[in-house]
């Protein structure tokens, strides 16, 4: 589990990059092109996601947020409001599902539902696989969520969805365990890691354009 010294860290890149969250909530990019919806982590909403929705949208992709507020965590019923959600951005075409933190499992579980609704699936330091408290957050997270880390009210498995799922880890993340989030082989159909802690895998710029890179490289158009 990462140390105090890089959870400081996380803190200071995250407040550090509140500028970057200014901007309109609406879709972002080219009307034609293919859709794509971002889900945030626990705790953020869509405005933290905004400078990573740019980045996708500036590479062709048609964007969208989640459109629920704040992400408090899994509850009864969030794959079924995810669904709708899906349906409304994707039109008659599947549409690419990136999920970041915790958004990242919502993301698995929703392809894993859905799949022929889904083009691919990519995770940003998302905690899919092993154990559910290897991370410095999870006390928290039950307080905030209502139910225990390990009885989530709504299925959490680690084995891949039926879809194309890329795994992007955060190699200096200072909130989760970087084992949770790469998984084992036959979890995901490739996993990179990107040279960044929790926050700067989808804020800071560079980092971004490198994420952009890899699902370029990894989603079929």
């Amino acid at each position: 589990m990462p140390g105090l010294g890089r959870k400081l860290v996380e803190v200071a890149h995250n407040f550090a990059r509140l500028p970057h969250r200014i901007g309109h909530l609406d879709a972002r990019g080219p009307d034609d092109g293919p859709p794509a919806l971002v889900i945030p982590g626990f705790l953020t909403t869509d405005r933290t996601t905004l400078a990573l929705r740019r980045g996708l949208a500036a590479d062709g992709w048609r964007v969208h947020g989640w459109g629920r507020g704040r992400n408090q965590g899994a509850y009864e019923g969030i794959l079924e409001d995810m669904d709708a959600r899906l349906d409304t951005v994707r039109g008659d075409d599947k549409a690419l599902l990136v999920g970041w933190s915790l958004g990242g499992v919502i993301a698995r579980e929703l392809a894993r539902e859905h799949p022929d609704k889904v083009r691919a699936v990519v995770t940003l330091a998302s905690p899919f696989s092993g154990n559910r408290k290897a991370n410095n957050v999870w006390k928290y997270y039950e307080k905030v969520a209502g139910h225990p880390v390990d009885e989530p009210p709504v299925a959490q498995s680690p084995e891949k969805p039926p879809v194309p799922t890329l795994a992007l880890y955060a190699e200096r993340d200072g909130l989760l365990a970087q084992g949770c989030q790469r998984g084992q082989l036959d979890e995901s159909d490739a996993c990179v890691g990107i040279p960044c802690g929790h926050f700067r895998i989808g804020m800071s710029r560079g980092m971004i354009a490198r994420v952009v890179e890899e699902i370029d490289t990894f989603v079929e158009r």
